[in-house]
């Protein structure tokens, strides 16, 4: 079964291309511009390996995002790899699993995103038709 990744990113640009370069690599992404829009898909029921998480964002930011997904049993399992243009963001902040600085070296995210869902058992995504969100 093909990993989901959930890309939180509200750069277009950016989460085009982390959209484009994870289905090349076999990953299927769902990409989200906010945390908002994240924490509702995935109260919905979609399931995904891991969570690609920008930190900087309206709306809801990664921080934010993190606290919710955090505090609920359900989802606080799901590993964080974030992504930030910030300096001092440190993993144990976050808990997160990884933390890439802005601009992203790409090919080490995709590595890293390999190397996490290669250690979790597939997931089944859930609710097709959310396969994007712009």
């Amino acid at each position: 079964m093909v990993a989901a990744v959930l890309v939180v990113e509200d750069d277009r640009a950016l989460r085009s291309l982390i959209d484009q370069r994870l289905h090349v690599e076999g990953f299927a992404p769902i990409t989200v511009p906010n945390g908002q829009e994240a924490l509702r898909l995935l109260n919905a029921g979609v399931r995904v390996q891991v969570i690609l998480l920008d930190l900087i964002m309206p709306v809801m930011d990664g921080w934010a995002f993190r606290r919710r997904q955090l505090a609920d049993p359900a989802l606080a399992h799901i590993p964080v790899i974030a992504i930030s243009a910030a300096d001092n963001v440190r993993s144990e902040e976050l808990n997160a699993a990884a933390i890439f600085r802005k601009p992203v070296a790409i090919e080490q995210l995709v590595r890293t995103i390999h190397q996490i869902c290669d250690t979790r058992s597939p997931e089944p995504r859930a609710v097709p038709g959310h396969s994007r969100a712009s």
